[in-house]
């Protein structure tokens, strides 16, 4: 594959030493890399054409802002290599952030050489490094779908049509998705997390489960139990009824703010 290297190749630095090392691997593989330096472009139509000329398959970047901003929207799949000053420097500057951030949801991939990197990396951008991982594993698992945003209204209906809807997050305040499920009498299985066990009595208005073991376990209990299905649903919508009603939040807002404009007046 002919791969186009976008790096900051200024003699003697780091990251020139370590874009050369990762060219030599990649051609030790049988790939044709050629290494261009990020600076010599000052436009990504420039990188556009030379993706045309030059015929590359694929490209990579060292450093997140100064070679990845020049790989977006080209049609090409690419990676990415934290460089340093990228997560140190530039995540400071939020228009630069904002940027990055993008770069990320578009990369195939994203190096960091250390952990600590890593962490700071999953800070920055959590959405973007997410999906990513989660994309990765959907294409390895038969039979799961991923779908993009849609609206509200189709959403709901989407989850009418469901045997059930899953939470497996590791951390929730209060999850809209399981109060959604409930009001449209869709069962609920949730991680057993503070957050989603606040609200899902187990076998009451849902199921818990600790880990997938117990997921698979419960997932063909609801399956062939439709009598604790129709329970758990009925209890499941006249929880939110009684406790998440939308008319006693909004008369609660409202009471709320009064009392702000009491305080502003004295």
């Amino acid at each position: 594959m002919r791969l186009l290297f976008l790096a900051v190749l200024r003699p003697h630095t780091g990251n020139a030493v370590t874009a050369e090392r990762v060219r030599d691997h990649l051609e030790a593989a049988g790939h044709i890399c050629i290494l261009k330096d990020a600076f010599d472009f000052e436009s990504s139509s420039e990188i556009a054409n030379l993706i045309t000329t030059e015929n590359f398959g694929a490209a990579l970047a060292l450093h997140l802002y100064r070679g990845g901003r020049l790989l977006q929207g080209h049609g090409i799949p690419f990676g990415v290599i934290f460089g340093g000053t990228d997560l140190n420097e530039d995540v400071n500057q939020r228009e630069k952030n904002n940027v990055m951030g993008k770069i990320l949801e578009e990369a195939r991939f994203a190096v960091a050489f250390t952990e600590s990197m890593k962490e700071m990396a999953q800070a920055q951008w959590v959405d973007p490094v997410f999906t990513r991982e989660v994309k990765a594993k959907v294409k390895r698992s038969a039979g799961v779908r991923l779908l993009g945003e849609m609206p509200r209204e189709d959403l709901h209906a989407a989850v009418k049509n469901c045997f059930a809807v899953v939470n497996s997050s590791v951390s929730e305040g209060m999850s809209a998705a399981i109060l959604e499920a409930m009001d449209l009498e869709v069962p609920v299985l949730a991680r057993n997390i503070p957050g989603n066990s606040a609200v899902v009595k187990h076998e009451v208005t849902g199921l818990l489960f600790s880990d997938p073991q117990e997921f698979v376990q419960l997932a063909k209990r609801l399956v062939s139990d439709p009598a604790l299905e129709r329970e758990m649903v009925a209890n499941g919508r006249e929880y939110v009824r009684r406790h998440h009603s939308w008319q006693a939040e909004c008369v609660t807002y409202q009471r709320l703010v009064r009392r702000l404009e009491g305080s502003w007046e004295d």
